[in-house]
């Protein structure tokens, strides 16, 4: 199985419905967004991964001026059209042309970036005290929708190489992944030690508002439509008997490093 930044066609497969994935992704945490504007030096933000300009927006609500980079034209033509400037590439063959920032942030991005190289190509597009940071959020349904989700997802997609992945902890899993992004900061060489934040935080989701989600996800986006009711179906059902809706403590994961 090649490594996420590899795998282009999921990478690139999010823009299949652009406003659907900027109306059922969820937004970050304000206290993440102040505290990397807190720890950048100025307001010049360079958005690797913008998508359709969900963070990038609250970037520019907190007064930064942002740049987005996606690789994926149906993505940056909805987040223009909500006011983020976009240009069209993949961080490793974006020409930043001589510009520089004061911040370089991706949100629920960077695992489609070579992080080898995108820790070096932050590196030298950031200022002298400039920041990265790169987060994600833990996507993690209670313990009985996941258990319905993977079931009926090894018997619709069996060949799928998430199919085989048993139940784990979505939180340890995402904090090894940061991990390895934190090595790679490490071995860019301009980079100060790099720190890891997390942010806990609750969301409520009705039953139609998780399946609208579930569609904007790497697994699902490129299914036949068949096979995406087929799971949504169960999923829902299992929803269902759990009230029709559930509370759930999200967690955002950062790791940051300033440019030394």
């Amino acid at each position: 199985m090649p490594t996420s930044h590899q795998a282009r066609e999921m990478a690139e497969s999010f823009g299949v419905d652009a406003e659907r994935y900027d109306r059922a992704r969820p937004s970050y945490p304000a206290a993440l967004i102040d505290r990397v504007v807190a720890t950048s030096p100025g307001p010049a933000v360079l958005d690797v991964g913008c998508g359709t300009g969900i963070e990038a927006r609250q970037f520019q609500a907190a007064g930064c001026r942002v740049l987005g980079v996606d690789p994926d034209a149906r993505m940056a033509e909805f987040a223009r059209r909500t006011g983020v400037e976009v240009e069209v590439a993949t961080f490793e063959a974006w020409d930043p042309a001589g510009r520089q920032f004061d911040a370089v942030v991706a949100g629920q991005a960077w695992h489609w970036v070579d992080p080898d190289a995108g820790a070096v190509k932050a590196g030298q597009v950031l200022r002298p005290g400039g920041l990265l940071a790169v987060f994600a959020h833990v996507f993690d349904p209670p313990p009985a929708v996941a258990e319905v989700f993977a079931e009926v997802f090894r018997r619709v997609v069996p060949d799928s190489p998430f199919a085989g992945q048993p139940v784990r902890d979505a939180v340890e899993m995402h904090r090894a992944g940061f991990e390895r992004f934190a090595e790679s900061i490490r071995a860019a060489g301009t980079f100060a030690e790099p720190l890891h934040w997390r942010f806990d935080w609750e969301r409520t989701y009705t039953r139609d508002e998780w399946l609208d989600l579930l569609p904007t996800t790497g697994g699902l986006t490129r299914l036949p439509a068949a096979s995406q009711a087929e799971i949504l179906t169960a999923v829902g059902a299992a929803i269902d008997e759990s009230g029709g809706a559930f509370t759930k403590t999200f967690t955002t994961l950062a790791v940051a490093a300033v440019r030394t």
